[in-house]
């Protein structure tokens, strides 16, 4: 009877399917391919595109990109999945609500994105390779420095919003004299660090500062901090895209990084965590370190939160 009616569910949202052994074929909602490439299995819970790779551990995921609140609403009776809808109606009010924030860089500041570059960018550059940040990174990120001011001697990573605004920056010193290792604005933190680059519906890696965001690449966002409020701008983003989220904090942070894994989980938010263990931070990685520990992190289930929770008591 279950798989009936989810099967009812799923003709109504991709259309006509036919059968493969235990798996369904439906047209793929992602990439349109002619033919009837995303396999969903009913049974496992999971769903694939063997043209696009559009994957999921959840098919409330695919119900939840593609069909109608009403769609959601079934699938969740016939899962006995919680819903949230009106907290999450509730989250999108009040981020809608939150003013945007939108600054200047330091008038001191130099872009270090120039193929020529002055004699005072020579510190800058210099402490950049020796964090094996190069010129790729330094061009992604947009990176300049300030020589001068108050901001001199610092590394400066501006983030843009969505409209190409700078709505926060980053300034690392890179004098090894200097006491006081980061000096950024005194702005709200509520963004999202360099939304014009981020792609919501691909993986997004949440991380901690920004240095840790340039070991991992693109789509990685540093939470300028360890912590993530459910009324956070970023929060938000998340479950409006319904984006698989990489937790991959600092090891000091493990119970915040648990913390934070349990509000997605709790919001059916598809979330892996990253093994940091052995380093002091991810930016202290190689980039080849990190995408090996990332292309072994597993997802987390219900199951396998309360083993974690366990360990840590």
């Amino acid at each position: 009877m279950s798989t009936r009616k989810k099967l009812e569910i799923l003709y109504d949202v991709l259309g006509t399917y036919r059968t493969s052994n235990d798996e369904y074929l439906f047209y793929c909602p992602i990439c349109k391919h002619h033919k009837k490439k995303l396999s969903i299995n009913l049974e496992k819970d999971k769903f694939k595109c063997w043209v696009c790779d559009y994957s999921g551990r959840s098919i409330m995921r695919l119900i939840r990109r593609c069909g109608t609140f009403d769609h959601k609403r079934q699938w969740r009776l016939l899962c006995n999945i919680v819903d949230h809808s009106s907290v999450l109606e509730d989250l999108f009010d009040e981020a809608e609500k939150k003013e945007k924030i939108k600054i200047n860089l330091p008038k001191e500041f130099r872009t270090l994105t120039n193929k020529v570059r002055a004699s005072p960018a020579l510190p800058a550059i210099s402490y950049l390779k020796r964090r094996g940040i190069d010129t790729a990174d330094i061009l992604y990120w947009k990176m300049g420095y300030c020589a001068v001011g108050e901001y001199k001697d610092r590394i400066i990573i501006p983030s843009f919003d969505k409209n190409g605004d700078v709505n926060y920056f980053i300034a690392r010193s890179y004098d090894r004299n200097s006491r006081l290792k980061y000096k950024n604005p005194n702005v709200s933190r509520d963004i999202v660090f360099n939304e014009l680059f981020v792609d919501f519906d691909e993986d997004v890696v949440l991380v901690e500062g920004a240095f840790d965001a340039v070991t991992v690449g693109q789509n990685a966002i540093p939470l300028l901090g360890s912590t993530l409020n459910e009324e956070a701008v970023l929060f938000k983003e998340i479950l409006e895209h319904d984006s698989k989220v990489y937790v991959a904090l600092d090891v000091d942070a493990e119970k915040k990084s648990l913390r934070l894994i349990q509000k997605f989980l709790l919001y059916g938010v598809e979330v892996c965590k990253i093994d940091t263990q052995g380093y002091e931070d991810v930016g202290s990685m190689s980039k080849f370190e990190f995408q090996r520990r990332k292309n072994a992190a597993e997802l987390v289930t219900n199951d396998t939160m309360a083993l974690f929770s366990a360990l840590m008591i």
